[in-house]
């Protein structure tokens, strides 16, 4: 079953034969693969968030536990000097 991908930016042609040097001897579709392979595994989330307490935490629909919890700017981030 043989397919054919067309690539046309000079840019990712020039990155994949980088690419296949360094990293597969030369084969530019082994080296698109393991870049492929790659991105999807770090798509992955691996195990539970809690890790052996699974249960011990809950918390409502719709709540993103990857958000930022602070609104205000910290000082440390917007170089104010802290007043004594």
């Amino acid at each position: 079953m043989a397919r054919i991908v067309t690539i046309n930016r000079p840019d990712v042609v020039a990155l994949i034969e980088e690419a296949a040097g360094k990293l597969t001897s030369g084969n530019k579709t082994e080296a698109v693969a393991l870049a492929l392979r790659r991105l999807l595994d770090s798509e992955d989330r691996k195990g539970s968030l809690f890790g052996r307490h699974r249960g011990s935490i809950t918390f409502h629909d719709g709540v993103d536990l990857t958000a930022p919890i602070l609104e205000d700017e910290m000082d440390a981030e917007t170089g104010k000097e802290i007043d004594r």
